[in-house]
């Protein structure tokens, strides 16, 4: 008998049909002498109908408010799949965050996992029960709802195995495992067999949508395997788990693309210590991501030009921040750009494999796009550039790295 946590996204239950057709797959996976809990999203375009509401209301909704009412659409589902299982004769139970219970901080909207309580759970497996768990909600220490941020209920499951100790978590999603990069920008796509921890928190937090970026942390910190798969079908997904020695010999694992951040130019700040603390602190205190940062030489004596990217959602909240801020470290002027986008590669074969660099660069060059910054890891190289050549960028460095190919491992 295995303990597996299985969850489910919002196309998977995004109709009865397709939430019955989930409770069927629940129960043949019990029948197979499994314990299973299941985590389940809202209903596809639920949460996005609720935002909707809450600006018809307000231009300005409180976040504390936003939360209480966006964690409503996991209330629906969990409902609905519990009464599906038990319409099929299965024992089940539903359970909201709060009940569990999921503890977060209060970042409303954003909120981090801090612990999770897993009598109840255990008590409903011992019993012969299915579990059935809200995602993406949680409370924090003054018992307010709070959410995880989009695509948070991936990360509500891997926090729940690892907090069972669970032998698997199954993330079940409308594509059938990761792929080397999005098929609907290029056709040559392959999907792979197995990827780093490493890899998919470099692709997530890249733009890959398949799994939530702290979902990964989570299996990563706890050695948590999870299996991406189809809840459409019936074939083998795609397993993230530890680093292996065939990893390595790939240089590349995919190429990866992200159209929601906006890049922040701060001009002629005076070149002096403390003075980037300043500009920045105020950014995070907003709880706003920071990613690529750029400083170089102005043209100004004594001064210099930093550049930044944040999320698009966070775009106007810092672009006030940091104009009220520049102001007061004396700066000349604040640029900002919305059009741009982030390629990447990535791939724990970088670590000993030289000249990836110049063929990423090369390749992008070959096809006439401009490179605004450059960011790298041990493990990847990111670059800022048009958002209208994104498509040809992926298409080019998918060709270059030739993606398109099996490993060695994965042919025999």
């Amino acid at each position: 008998m295995a303990l597996i946590v299985q969850k489910y996204g919002g196309t998977s239950v995004g109709d009865v049909d397709r939430i019955k057709n989930v409770a069927r797959r629940v129960i043949h996976t019990k029948n197979q002498d499994h314990e299973v809990v299941v985590v389940v999203s809202a209903m596809a375009g639920e949460t996005d109908k609720l935002i909707r509401l809450a600006h018809q209301v307000t231009p300005s909704p409180d976040e504390r408010e936003m939360d209480v009412l966006v964690s409503t659409g996991e209330q629906v589902s969990v409902a609905l799949l519990a009464m599906a299982l038990k319409d099929m004769g299965a024992e089940a139970k539903s359970y909201l965050g709060f009940q569990i219970k999921i503890g977060t901080d209060s970042a409303f909207g954003k909120a981090r996992i801090t612990g999770i309580e897993s009598e109840k759970m255990l008590h409903d497996l011992r019993s012969g029960r299915i579990v059935v768990v809200a995602g993406f909600q949680g409370i924090d220490e003054l018992d307010n709802i709070t959410t995880l941020g989009r695509g948070g209920s991936d990360t509500t499951a891997v926090a729940i195995a690892a907090a069972l100790k669970a032998d698997s978590c199954e993330i079940y999603t409308d594509v059938d495992g990761v792929y080397t990069t999005d098929p609907n920008l290029c056709s040559k796509a392959r999907k792979l067999s197995k990827i780093s921890y490493d890899e998919m928190l470099e692709m997530a937090s890249l733009g890959s949508k398949v799994l939530q970026i702290r979902s990964v942390e989570f299996a990563k910190k706890y050695d948590v395997p999870i299996h991406v798969r189809s809840s459409f079908n019936d074939n083998l997904g795609t397993i993230v788990c530890k680093e292996d020695e065939e990893m390595e010999k790939v240089v590349v694992s995919g190429v990866t693309y992200n159209k929601n951040e906006a890049k922040i130019e701060v001009m002629r700040l005076p070149d002096t210590p403390g003075v980037a603390a300043k500009l920045f602190k105020p950014v995070a205190d907003a709880n706003i991501v920071v990613d690529m940062i750029i400083q170089t030489s102005s043209t100004e004596k004594g001064c210099a030009d930093v550049a930044f990217t944040v999320p698009k959602s966070d775009f106007n909240k810092a672009l006030q921040i940091v104009r009220e801020t520049s102001k007061e470290l004396g700066t000349k002027e604040v640029k900002s750009n919305e059009d741009i986008a982030k390629v990447s590669i990535v791939g724990v074969g970088m670590r000993s494999h030289s000249n990836v660099a110049t063929q990423m660069f090369s390749a992008l060059a070959k096809e006439g796009i401009n490179i605004q910054m450059i960011s790298t890891s041990e493990i990847k190289i990111s670059c800022i550039i048009d958002s209208k050549y994104t498509e040809l960028a992926v298409r080019a460095l998918h060709d270059a790295f030739e993606l398109d190919k099996p490993t060695v491992a994965e042919e025999k």
